[in-house]
């Protein structure tokens, strides 16, 4: 017999045919990710690309599970350790590696330490767990820039002393009374003593109160504001403020505290001042806003252009706010339904605005005075002005020249021309 065999005529792939490669092409994308991951997964773990699970009580633990890129770690928010009695301690070099950790579970196993800056980098974690481990004391400081919705503590051997009230009164605060836990410690005669029932005594969290709650001063003047903080153990108390220009000193060491600012500088008006007082069981704050007294001054007066209505533009600062009058051609400017004065923008005790103008004509032509005064002073700044032109002929200025605020160069001009050429020359 002769047998013949033909080739299949080459064609478009079958439909049936495409969609199993491309899902074959997935699985082996996946099943090579999981291998990459668990290649770098800890031998007593296992690994997914968001948890992180150790509870095989035979592995041992000694150390904090790490992965080894980066790029892993940083998707991880969930870790789950078990039954790990090796494991003693919690550092910063440990649970700071996983920034985007949202849980974290250390329960049954036999951790004793965790540092103060364990979980500095760890801002989005909510939920910690350390049930039933080896502690006995746990500073506040590692948790207190944590919003945590829960802190799961027990069955840990904490000793009774004002280092562990703080968890007293974390619970009181973030876990309704029909479902609050009760909290154990073991005192110096080795009973387990309720802090819900028996709090520890000579524990208090400090309470702050600053001398005064208006705060004010005349630029260049000088200020002192005192600080009374009471609580159990002593707390330590310091002051809080961003971008203090004036000089100043403070004293800590004495009870009530004090802070001096010197030549007091008008640009620290509306600074916020606080004095944080804080101790192991908790910690209060008091704050007061600077106010500063000062002359005005006119920053900023320019030529007038046309928006929606002509604009002669100035900024003025002042406190108290400034009252602002004009003259034209030295004659007070009365106000009305077409020449009014504008505040577009407040900024502490600068405001921004425009002396608008409605249609002016050539009789609004001139020199413009802006008079700023409070009752520490006053300030006054002028700027020509042009808006058509005179028909009866009245020369004007051919060229304007800004020689700083308010100072003006110009020279006489025979023919009108439009502000815009001014402006362009």
């Amino acid at each position: 017999r002769t047998w013949w065999w033909r080739r299949p005529l080459q064609g478009p792939p079958r439909p049936a045919a495409t969609t199993t490669r491309f899902w074959s092409f997935c699985w082996l994308v996946l099943g090579a990710w999981r291998g990459l991951l668990a290649s770098a997964c800890p031998n007593a773990c296992t690994c997914s690309p968001e948890r992180i699970w150790c509870s095989d009580s035979a592995a041992s633990l000694v150390a904090f599970p790490v992965l080894g890129k980066r790029s892993e770690r940083e998707k991880v928010v969930d870790i789950y350790i078990a039954n790990q009695r090796k494991l003693e301690s919690i550092n910063e070099q440990d649970v700071g590696l996983y920034i985007g950790l949202k849980n974290l579970t250390v329960v049954d196993s036999g951790l004793k330490f965790v540092s103060r800056q364990a979980f500095l980098k760890n801002i989005n974690l909510q939920y910690i767990n350390f049930s039933r481990n080896k502690l006995s004391s746990l500073s506040r400081k590692s948790f207190r820039h944590l919003n945590l919705t829960d802190l799961i503590l027990e069955g840990n051997p904490f000793k009774c002393s004002c280092d562990i009230m703080w968890i007293k009164i974390f619970q009181e605060t973030k876990i309704p009374k029909t479902e609050s836990r009760d909290f154990y410690c073991v005192n110096d005669y080795n009973q387990r003593v309720s802090l819900m029932e028996k709090p520890v005594p000579n524990c208090g969290k400090p309470s702050v109160k600053l001398s005064t709650h208006n705060l004010t001063v005349v630029e260049g003047r000088s200020v002192t504001l005192f600080c009374d903080a009471t609580g159990s153990p002593p707390p330590v108390i310091s002051w809080i403020f961003n971008n203090l220009i004036s000089k100043h000193e403070s004293d800590t060491n004495k009870n009530p505290a004090s802070l001096t600012i010197k030549n007091v500088s008008s640009n620290d008006s509306g600074t916020q001042i606080s004095c944080v007082a804080e101790n192991s069981v908790g910690e209060d704050q008091d704050s007061v806003d600077l106010t500063v007294f000062f002359p005005p001054n006119i920053t900023f007066l320019e030529l007038p252009y046309p928006d929606h209505h002509w604009c002669i533009p100035f900024s003025v600062r002042g406190n108290p706010q400034p009252t602002l009058t004009w003259l034209h051609d030295s004659v007070k400017l009365n106000e009305s339904d077409y020449i009014w004065t504008k505040i577009h923008v407040i900024n502490q005790t600068e405001y921004h605005g425009c002396l608008q103008l409605d249609n002016p004509t050539h009789v609004n032509n001139g020199n413009y005075t802006l008079v700023a005064q409070n009752q520490y002073g006053k300030d006054e700044a002028s700027i020509p002005a042009y808006f058509m032109e005179d028909p009866g002929g009245s020369p004007f200025y051919e060229h304007i020249s800004y020689m700083g605020p308010g100072i003006f160069s110009f020279s006489i001009l025979k023919t009108y021309r439009s502000l815009n050429d001014y402006l362009n020359d």
